[in-house]
């Protein structure tokens, strides 16, 4: 049996309080971020994979069918307001398109031709970089899909919940992140969920620091699209300039990001 279908380490979930339900759900969420630990090497190598591409003109897709879809499609769309990159840099791509982010789509994972048609339609080519994203290991989706690309020559990555699954099996780098049996029995929304959404937090924030767009510690390439980050710019400009908030948010508007503002700033 799938390590993700296996049942609960708990049982009469109903009966528990509701503190109960709580801490048991917590004390299994802890748990998360050491099964990610025992696999950042490969994640290490898939980064500096992504890097290397990226350099060439390549582009990162996820593929994914519910979940791990949408979970995709929320760190692709995250990348350009805070790194500045270009929309289609870092593209998420779901089963059964883009309807089935908010609703799901009947069946729309068990095609195994579509998956590959849905890159097509993005042009997909050899310096690009494909992870499919499943819990189970099992969606035949993200498998048709990375087989295409094996056979193209395009590099292909994974992040499941499972050991030696399909979806594995046809990736080049593997990560696969065992977080055990979930709370709820096959919730993989959970544990898994949670695996596949730190793990992608660190694989396109560490690929966007090494193409340099992160400075110190800041975000120096975000876009300014809303008072918020206006207000988050002009502090940044103002701490590396040494000047009054007022010059720095006026240098900030002139030349619309936080790196421009400061390289442009003349004494």
């Amino acid at each position: 049996m799938k390590t993700t279908e296996a049942d609960s380490n708990y049982n009469a979930l109903e009966k528990m309080t509701v503190r109960e339900l709580l801490t048991n759900i917590n004390k299994e969420d802890k748990t998360v971020p050491l099964a990610i630990e025992k696999v950042i090497s490969k994640i290490e190598k898939l980064v500096n994979v992504i890097v290397k591409q990226m350099k060439l003109g390549g582009r990162l897709f996820y593929m994914g069918a519910g979940t791990s879809g949408r979970l995709g499609i929320v760190d692709a769309s995250e990348c350009p307001p805070t790194y500045g990159v270009p929309q289609g840099l870092v593209i998420g791509l779901i089963a059964g398109g883009d309807k089935a982010i908010r609703k799901a789509v009947e069946f729309a994972e068990d095609d195994t031709q579509q998956g590959w048609k849905d890159l097509l339609q993005h042009k997909i080519n050899s310096k690009d970089v494909v992870i499919g994203i499943a819990a189970s290991g099992s969606t035949p989706y993200v498998i048709g899909a990375l087989e295409a690309c094996n056979k193209n020559g395009i590099t292909t990555a994974c992040i499941v919940c499972n050991v030696g699954s399909n979806v594995a099996n046809v990736s080049t780098h593997k990560i696969e992140v065992v977080v055990g049996p979930e709370f709820v029995t096959g919730s993989t929304r959970m544990k898994s969920g949670t695996a596949q959404k730190l793990t992608l937090n660190m694989i396109s924030t560490s690929v966007m620091i090494k193409l340099g767009k992160v400075k110190g510690n800041k975000m120096v390439d975000m876009k300014l699209s809303n008072n918020k980050l206006v207000d988050r710019g002009t502090n940044m400009v103002m701490a590396e300039l040494k000047i009054p908030y007022k010059k720095a948010n006026k240098l900030l508007l002139k030349y619309g990001s936080v790196r421009k503002a400061i390289n442009s700033y003349k004494v």
